[in-house]
């Protein structure tokens, strides 16, 4: 009875969908409602997630393998969810409070810089340092489209570039660079961690890529 007029009285309220969706089904599940409260991306456990598209971190979450090596542009909580599930991460970042953050939690398994920002500097080349090393470079800093010119060196014959917030049109230059070069392109669009809003992850891959695309 209680329960009855509650969902009658939380219907009339206009609530009652909000409610469900708070109780149970997929926003509950991956921990959207937790990140938004707290926001931070996490997962409904408090564990930390990329601050990526759900669509895309679903994709790589029933993909990622153990012996990968992941380089980030953009260090936080990504790094620290990749950490958990990959062999090595290294991370670069322009941001003091985000490096010393990260540093703080990390593994042994993360490898981190703090690369003051200049643009097509030291940071966008810092991937340089490692030639085709990497399963999966990840864009999410600055300077995105020097960042990603220069990933495509230092990813193994595998490997991919995984493109957050790459609807944005100032990327689009960049990223038809990678397609004249063979790469293929993948978009997840959708709802983020901790906000109301929608966004998209791209994967950018060649044939025999890592992720089995």
């Amino acid at each position: 009875m209680f329960h009855a007029l509650g969902r009658s009285a939380l219907k009339r309220l206009g609530l009652y969908g909000t409610y469900s969706l708070h109780v149970e089904g997929y926003l509950r599940d991956v921990g959207w409602f937790r990140s938004f409260e707290e926001q931070r991306p996490v997962d409904a456990q408090g564990n930390p997630v990329p601050f990526i598209s759900y669509p895309a971190m679903e994709f790589c979450k029933r993909r990622v393998k153990p012996e990968w090596s992941v380089f980030e542009y953009g260090a936080g909580a990504s790094t620290l969810w990749w950490a958990r599930h990959v062999r090595e991460v290294f991370a670069c970042e322009h941001n003091r409070k985000w490096y010393e953050w990260v540093k703080a939690q990390a593994p042994p398994n993360v490898t981190l810089f703090y690369v003051p920002l200049e643009y097509d500097g030291a940071y966008c080349r810092k991937i340089l340092e490692f030639p085709g090393r990497f399963d999966v470079a990840v864009i999410d800093g600055r300077d995105r489209g020097r960042c990603a010119h220069n990933a495509v060196l230092a990813l193994n014959e595998g490997g991919v570039i995984l493109w957050d917030n790459a609807e944005r049109p100032e990327y689009a230059d960049a990223q038809g660079d990678l397609l004249s070069q063979g790469f293929r392109k993948i978009e997840f669009f959708g709802l983020v961690p901790m906000m109301n809003d929608t966004s998209e992850t791209a994967i950018f891959y060649r044939p025999g890529d890592c992720m089995g695309i």
